[in-house]
């Protein structure tokens, strides 16, 4: 099981350059394969703005 449900995370891009976007379920982030930022899970929805993105 991962952090979001299987079929919102086959959609979901990161916003900024619409990268693929691979899990780290022990920082409970979506982190873009493009630029490299991550967007936090929480209570498994993934918050999904590029304010609220960290770098890594």
């Amino acid at each position: 099981m991962g952090l979001v449900d299987d079929t919102l995370a086959e959609i979901l891009v990161c916003p900024a350059d619409k990268g693929a976007l691979r899990e780290d379920e022990e920082r409970s982030v979506l982190w873009c394969t493009d630029c490299g930022l991550g967007y936090p899970v929480r209570d498994g929805i993934p918050i999904m703005l590029i304010d609220e993105a960290v770098e890594a």
